[in-house]
């Protein structure tokens, strides 16, 4: 039996409203969507929070088998832990991240990646290779994160970094990519974006050393 795949055509809005319009965005959306088992659903009530699209950006360095991460403060990290009562000095809300930022009108993807890598990490982009993009959290956010690896050159970079105007207070960690690897697998890298795009070069890196050394 052929079985349909629904598009956005099998969705029907019904009302949308704004919650909130700060930062970020809060949707209210009112709508039916086709059934798996024929017919439509019944009218559902779906918060989406709309913040925009993200850019991320694996640094490496494929001569001295460097990665540049960056550590910082996260509003939500700190949240999840206060919420929790967590106090182990492990479980922090300064997290290792790659470098990232968000999307502004008429920007291009790869031009964010160039820009936040000056603004958070201070250093050039050589070569950028697409890995790949992503919902962030499709079942309450409209966000997508694009994933590059760029090839940098990892000395003397380091120091402190971050917009002022933003509150960005961003210190850049440069690592080997065994110790990276091992921060993996022990979940002190433990945001998706990082995961995600360390996983990737894990796969390529014999691939990414050829096409950049």
């Amino acid at each position: 039996m052929k079985v349909k795949k629904f598009t956005q055509l099998d969705v029907s809005l019904v009302h949308k409203e704004s919650g909130y319009d700060g930062f970020f965005s809060l949707k209210q959306y009112a709508l039916q969507h086709a059934l798996f088992q024929g017919g439509n659903s019944k009218v559902i009530i779906r918060e989406c929070l709309e913040r925009g699209h993200a850019v991320g950006v694996l640094a490496y360095d494929p001569w001295l088998d460097n990665i540049v991460l960056l550590e910082q403060f996260r509003i939500g990290a700190y949240v999840n832990i206060a919420s929790e009562n967590i106090t182990a000095d492990t479980d922090t809300p300064w997290l290792y991240e790659i470098i990232a930022g968000i999307v502004e009108a008429g920007e291009f993807h790869e031009d964010v990646a160039h820009r936040e890598a000056i603004e958070e990490a201070g250093c050039t982009l050589l070569h950028v290779k697409f890995i790949t993009d992503f919902y962030s959290s499709p079942g309450g956010s409209s966000e997508t994160t694009k994933l590059f690896c760029a090839c940098v050159n990892s000395k003397n970079v380091d120091g402190i970094y971050g917009l002022e105007e933003e509150g960005e207070d961003i210190r850049v960690k440069v690592i080997s990519f065994e110790k990276a690897v091992q921060w993996l697998k022990e979940g002190r890298l433990n945001n998706a974006s990082t995961i995600i795009s360390m996983q990737w070069l894990m796969l390529n890196r014999d691939e990414v050393k050829k096409l950049w050394y």
